[in-house]
């Protein structure tokens, strides 16, 4: 006996909307400022005007965190997955009019492209785009880099910003081409459990554009210029240094074109005042952790006080109080006098030695104190301050010798 089936009955329309009004309770969410490091480091780079490219795994939020951006700066959002167009979709596709040989061919730019024109302002958000294959990421590096696909040129109101999915995550992955991944800066994106949960409690950090202090804008350049003219003057190896491996060309790395992004960074953190935090990402992600962290070290260094400052005044002198920081100090004070050896200038730099020793870690003055009482010269008379700190390089000169007799002991037992 055949058996009958139960038609299935098509939900009422009322139970439809009342569905519909259970979805947008859900969706009725609000922002509160907040926070949140790596999204104060993308919508100062999105002030900045510089490409962004966000990196995390499927999930994480990265499509969100821009839809909310760009409802926050009230900028339209135009979304092009990278991954499913075709090459000619950002070169321009040609149309041949009606004398090809003297009026040429023009190249047609997708719809999208000419709606962003009409508006003059808008948010290009470039999904997927570690999924997108090498021909439609050659055809990207001009819409990138130059802002053109076709025949149009995208207003300068208009902001890019990628993401993309490690290799190991994506969708048949590819790895960025060197070219391309040179022209963003790259910000590593995860999730922080507290934003999460209060997030789908109803509350999201809100996306602001960053406060720039008019009063600061040309200091901040001066100060971006100097930092990484002083670090590439410096280090010229850091100029131009290409990875070896597939994976590291796919990321940051320094050359001049993402020098001069990471100069544009400073000043605008600078101009902003942000934190060490935001300005790590930003400086890291646009060269690469290695130079990174020698430009962040190098403005450490910019900060620290003069040493002819010091030594004028060492009673009011204000150490730094990060050990590295100290112990470079008072290596520039010792260097300081040796370059002008004065008996005032020795004692004062033996009143500094004693300072930092009193308020910081006493192995921080060892070094500076046996070469300053190398700089000695016969008529100098000894400061009083000096007694002060011959215990403490005696010690450590003792707690030297006791190590070097353990590792030889260790050594010849082998």
């Amino acid at each position: 006996m055949p058996s009958v089936r139960t038609p299935v009955e098509p939900m009422p329309a009322a139970q439809l909307d009342v569905a519909a009004d259970l979805i947008a309770l859900l969706r009725d969410t609000t922002t509160e400022t907040g926070s949140d490091p790596q999204l104060e480091a993308l919508t100062l780079a999105v002030a900045a005007d510089l490409p962004v490219l966000l990196w995390g795994e499927p999930g994480i939020g990265k499509t969100a965190a821009l839809t909310q951006l760009a409802a926050a700066l009230d900028l339209p959002l135009t979304t092009v997955i990278a991954s499913v167009h075709e090459p000619s979709d950002f070169s321009g596709l040609p149309v041949v009019g009606d004398d090809p040989a003297t009026q040429g061919i023009p190249m047609a730019p997708p719809d999208w492209a000419v709606r962003l024109v009409r508006s003059g302002r808008g948010l290009l958000f470039l999904d997927e785009l570690s999924t997108a294959p090498p021909a439609v990421q050659a055809a990207l590096l001009r819409l990138v880099l130059e802002r053109r696909i076709g025949s149009l040129h995208l207003p300068p109101e208009v902001r890019i910003v990628a993401a993309a999915n490690p290799r190991s995550s994506a969708a048949d992955g590819w790895e960025l081409s060197a070219p391309l991944a040179n022209r963003f800066v790259h910000l590593q994106w995860s999730h922080d459990q507290q934003v999460v949960v209060r997030g789908l409690g109803g509350i999201w950090p809100r996306a602001t554009l960053p406060r720039l202090d008019p009063q600061r804008l040309s200091e901040a350049v001066t100060f971006a210029r100097r930092a990484v003219c002083g670090l590439l003057s410096t280090r010229p190896a850091l100029v131009h240094r290409l990875p070896t491996n597939e994976a590291g060309r796919g990321g940051p790395w320094p050359s001049p074109r993402s020098w001069e992004m990471t100069l544009r960074l400073v000043a605008f953190a600078t101009a902003a005042d942000a934190s060490r935090d935001v300005l790590s990402m930003l400086v890291r992600g646009a060269v690469g952790d290695g130079p990174g962290l020698e430009l962040l070290a190098s403005l450490d260094r910019m900060d620290l006080p003069d040493p002819e400052s010091l030594l004028a005044d060492p009673s009011a002198a204000v150490l730094p109080q990060r050990g590295d920081l100290c112990q470079a100090v008072l290596d520039a004070v010792v260097e300081a006098v040796r370059r002008r050896p004065e008996q005032t200038r020795w004692d004062a730099a033996w009143e500094l030695l004693a300072r930092a020793m009193e308020t910081g870690a006493p192995d921080l003055v060892v070094v500076p104190a046996s070469t300053l009482a190398r700089l000695r010269q016969d008529d100098w008379d000894v400061p009083a301050s000096m007694d002060r700190l011959v215990g403490v390089v005696s010690l450590s000169r003792r707690a030297d010798q006791a190590a070097a007799r353990v590792a030889a002991a260790a050594g010849a037992g082998r």
